[in-house]
């Protein structure tokens, strides 16, 4: 079941220290919901762009705040709400105006906390695009897969979307959203909480490192990018950033039921030609033992990362999604 305590690194609850910011992050969730706030979240390059007009450089609205994370002056908020989210620090001063820690995005019904924009701290959790392809592909594998569901598990959760989506289809599952990020499990716990999916629960864990047992689904959106300042949200590791993917996908394979499936989303770079990324996968998955599908949701994502001296010898990045299935 999901909380709204913090979650020790080591894996035990840990005292409550963060409960009350947690409760506000919830209650003002309820509050956006319950105006029907809706907010769809772009690629960082065009939230900049977009902020970037003269127009939109102070917030008019709901949406300008928690969604396109603009400053604003106080009267936008009732001074209550204002106050209360002051003193949970869900708020913060900036130059003379107030702005939001906080991001709101919209995926269906659901409403989902994660990080405000730009993304730089290290403990921060990112949200966008590659969120909806994620939660595609886990919906459509939902849709096909006959195999029941009884233990899943959302490895590198973030907002714990992967988890919550499974969740929501399968009430009697029980879901575990496991991340390295304690932000990211507090941040999950909120999410499932607001989304009334009691059956998921937020643990650290480093992959699959921290749980036991076997699962009848396992699902992935780990970062994919080669980052120069190693920024956990961001950084794949080495191989044009495919290292984590592999690794996740090697630790999956193991743990899965007879019958159960990883879906793992990720970034494909390409060099020469070559998909860096399937080139390594292959080999763990091209036996006996798994059946798998491979295919490209989006042939050219993140073309910015080419300009930069980690990615010269690159062609493209391709937005990939893996399946592998334990045959029995």
């Amino acid at each position: 079941m999901n909380t709204l305590t913090s979650i020790d690194p080591t894996g035990n609850d840990a005292p409550a220290t963060d409960e009350g910011h947690d409760l506000a992050l919830l209650r003002l969730g309820q509050h956006l919901k319950a105006q029907n706030y809706r907010f769809v979240t772009v690629t960082p390059l065009t939230h900049q762009r977009v902020n970037q007009r003269e127009e939109n450089r102070k917030a008019r609205s709901l949406r300008d705040v928690f969604g396109w994370s603009r400053p604003f002056e106080g009267d936008l908020l009732a001074q209550e709400q204002l106050e209360a989210l002051l003193d949970s620090g869900i708020l913060r001063a900036h130059a003379g105006l107030w702005a939001s820690e906080v991001r709101w995005s919209s995926l269906e019904d659901l409403l989902l906390v994660h990080s405000g924009f730009p993304t730089v701290a290290h403990d921060s959790v990112f949200f966008g695009p590659d969120s909806y392809r994620f939660a595609q592909a886990i919906e459509e594998h939902l849709q096909t897969s006959l195999h029941t569901i009884r233990t899943a598990v959302d490895v590198g959760c973030g907002s714990g979307v992967g988890a919550i989506l499974i969740a929501r289809a399968r009430r009697d599952a029980q879901v575990l959203a496991v991340d390295i990020n304690p932000t990211a499990l507090r941040f999950t716990a909120v999410n499932a909480a607001l989304a009334a999916t009691e059956n998921v629960s937020a643990y650290h864990s480093d992959i699959l490192a921290g749980t036991t047992g076997e699962f009848d689904l396992i699902v992935a959106n780990p970062p994919y990018m080669q980052d120069t300042q190693q920024r956990a949200y961001r950084h794949g590791g080495e191989q044009l950033g495919s290292q984590l993917s592999v690794r996740i996908l090697a630790q999956s394979i193991e743990r899965l039921t007879p019958g159960g499936s990883l879906v793992l989303y990720t970034g494909a770079p390409s060099v020469e030609g070559v998909d860096l990324f399937l080139e390594q996968a292959k080999p763990l998955v091209d036996t006996p033992d798994f059946a798998w599908s491979y295919r490209e949701m989006d042939p050219d994502v993140f073309g910015e990362e080419l300009e930069t001296p980690t990615y010269r010898d690159a062609e493209r990045i391709a937005a990939v999604v893996l399946t592998v299935t334990r045959v029995g």
